[in-house]
């Protein structure tokens, strides 16, 4: 279904200045049409699959970015304001739908508008939150009322696979907030389903949950990810995803496993990522504590450095901590292990780094690349 020009321009401007809207507008990028005889739209197929290809594309087609709106967070740790975009990438009536319900007559003055995206087409919908570009079927946001001297708000984003429609009745006894617009939307999560892309890694999970209580965006798994790499990709899982809005941190928790092609195999109770530093922290916990395994090459800490380009790990001793490592010698008849004792000063924080960053062990006293005593154990490829 296409509106009116006069239709879109509503949806454009009330989504910069947060003015009141129509109880429900569809936003489509073409030339303006005259309205249909009746102001519902066509039912959207259903949206339950994940879309037909598992490449995240970085494609819009021209004029999705009228069916698009923005979550305007507020950090109360440093002022600054971070942003959670949402689009809606295709325009076309048998893909899909982009609803806002703004609050009627019988809502309270403050109740939020409600949008729902929704695109069966390869683009999906997308959420670019931080260095995180997220692609899924089905979005639907909560977004609160501006408060007085602000140009945006923040909100709530639920998405994962499903489906969305306009309906050709409204009952008229409906109490639901987008029944009573006349929209429908049924999420079905899935495993799969929602793919996460951060530079040269990509995770797939099966269900997304920003809220503006915490600032967090919990992606649920069971979560699988690869990162590319010419001779040594990486591949494995976790329990769950954590972005953290405020700090604009991407944490794998629970479970995680990271394997190499070549062999090294790391664990971990939390792992801090980041694509653009190639860089991975693994933070142990006592039921889960940090391990990386190569051969017959065992490191333990309480934080292992892991640069991902390279898959090689370095350890960091956290005060009270301790660091072990086993190491066979390839010089050595039978192979005999070497264990190296807890003796590393304290560690000192980190800043990020990227592959030339990484701490150096003959430089660095808080990083060894398998054990405290730097020269006796060589680096580990």
């Amino acid at each position: 279904m296409q509106r009116s020009g006069f239709a879109r321009g509503l949806v454009t401007l009330a989504l910069t200045v947060g003015a009141a809207l129509p109880v429900w507008v569809l936003a489509q990028d073409a030339a303006p049409a005259q309205p249909p005889a009746s102001p519902v739209a066509p039912a959207a197929p259903d949206q339950s699959a994940p879309p037909a290809t598992e490449t995240p594309t970085e494609e819009v087609e021209p004029g999705a970015e009228t069916s698009s709106l923005e979550l305007v967070r507020k950090s109360d740790t440093d002022g600054q304001e971070r942003r959670i975009r949402i689009v809606r990438t295709g325009t076309s009536d048998d893909t899909g739908i982009f609803a806002l319900c703004s609050p009627q007559e019988a809502d309270p003055e403050d109740a939020p508008t409600l949008a729902v995206f929704s695109e069966t087409g390869p683009g999906g919908v997308r959420i670019t939150i931080n260095k995180n570009v997220i692609r899924v079927p089905l979005a639907v946001v909560t977004q609160q009322q501006p408060k007085d001297g602000e140009d945006g708000s923040d909100g709530r984003v639920e998405a994962s696979a499903g489906t969305a429609r306009f309906l050709d009745d409204v009952p008229a006894d409906a109490t639901e907030r987008l029944t009573r617009c006349g929209v429908e939307a049924t999420p079905k999560p899935a495993p799969d389903t929602v793919f996460v892309t951060q530079g040269k890694t990509e995770l797939k999970g099966q269900k997304l949950v920003y809220d503006e209580t915490d600032g967090i965006a919990r992606i649920e798994g069971p979560v699988t990810f690869r990162r590319a790499n010419e001779t040594d990709p990486l591949t494995g899982s976790s329990e769950r995803i954590e972005v953290n809005v405020d700090e604009e941190k991407t944490t794998l928790v629970g479970n995680v496993v990271l394997n190499s092609e070549g062999g090294r195999v790391s664990r971990a109770g939390r792992v801090e990522y980041d694509d653009a530093a190639n860089l991975a922290r693994l933070i142990g916990t006592p039921e889960q504590p940090a391990v990386s395994v190569k051969g017959g090459d065992t490191l333990r800490a309480g934080m292992i450095l892991y640069d991902l380009d390279r898959n090689e790990v370095y350890a960091v001793k956290a005060e009270g901590g301790t660091i072990t490592g086993e190491f066979v010698e390839g010089d050595t008849p039978g192979g005999g292990a070497t264990t190296a004792p807890a003796t590393a000063p304290t560690a000192r924080p980190l800043p990020p780094g990227t592959p030339s960053e990484t701490p150096d062990p003959d430089t660095e006293p808080n990083a060894s690349p398998l054990g405290p005593t730097g020269p006796a154990l060589p680096p580990t490829p």
